[in-house]
C-alpha cells in the first residue's frame, strides 16, 4: 500500500467535476446521486454541492449525516492511469447566503437562475474522514 499525503491526492483530484454521494435513506438502503464541484477543486478534506431543501438527499443528509463520495478520475486516457477516489465523511447543510458566496461560480445560474437568492438553496458541505485511493496499481487510505 503507497502511502500518499492529502495534498498528494488533491493534486490528482484537482480535474475530477463530478461525484457520486451517497446517502443513508430513511428505509435504511444507500441512495446516490451525481453532483458537481463547481471546479470548486482546492481540496483540502472539504466539498461543496449546492442543491435545493425539497429533495431526499436533504431529507436524507437530516436524518443520518454520515455520507459517502466516489470520484472517479481520467482513465486510460493519454497514458493516464485510472484514479479512483472513495471518501467517507460526515454532510452539514448549509443555509447561509455569505457561506454560498464563497462557493459560487457563475455556471451554477445554470441550475439556480435566482443565484444565492434561489428560494430553498441549501449547500451541502461533506468533510472528510478517512479517504481510499485506487491509482493505476497504487492504492492507499488517509485518515483526516
Amino acid at each position: 500500500m503507497v502511502q500518499r499525503t492529502l495534498a498528494q491526492l488533491a493534486e490528482k483530484m484537482k480535474d475530477i467535476d463530478f461525484a457520486m454521494l451517497s446517502t443513508r435513506t430513511e428505509g435504511g438502503r444507500i441512495g446516490s446521486r451525481p453532483m458537481s464541484n463547481n471546479r470548486d477543486v482546492e481540496y483540502d478534506g472539504d466539498s461543496y454541492y449546492f442543491t435545493t431543501a425539497d429533495t431526499l438527499m436533504v431529507r436524507d443528509i437530516e436524518q443520518e449525516p454520515q455520507v459517502g463520495l466516489s470520484f472517479q478520475g481520467k482513465s486510460g486516457l493519454l497514458g493516464h492511469r485510472p484514479l479512483f477516489v472513495a471518501i467517507e465523511g460526515r454532510a452539514e447543510l448549509i443555509r447561509d447566503k455569505g457561506q454560498f458566496e464563497r462557493h459560487w461560480n457563475s455556471d451554477l445560474d445554470r441550475w439556480f437562475d435566482q443565484g444565492i437568492d434561489t428560494p430553498d438553496l441549501v449547500m451541502i458541505k461533506v468533510h472528510a474522514e478517512r479517504a481510499h485511493y485506487w491509482d493505476g496499481q497504487e492504492e492507499g487510505e488517509i485518515g483526516l
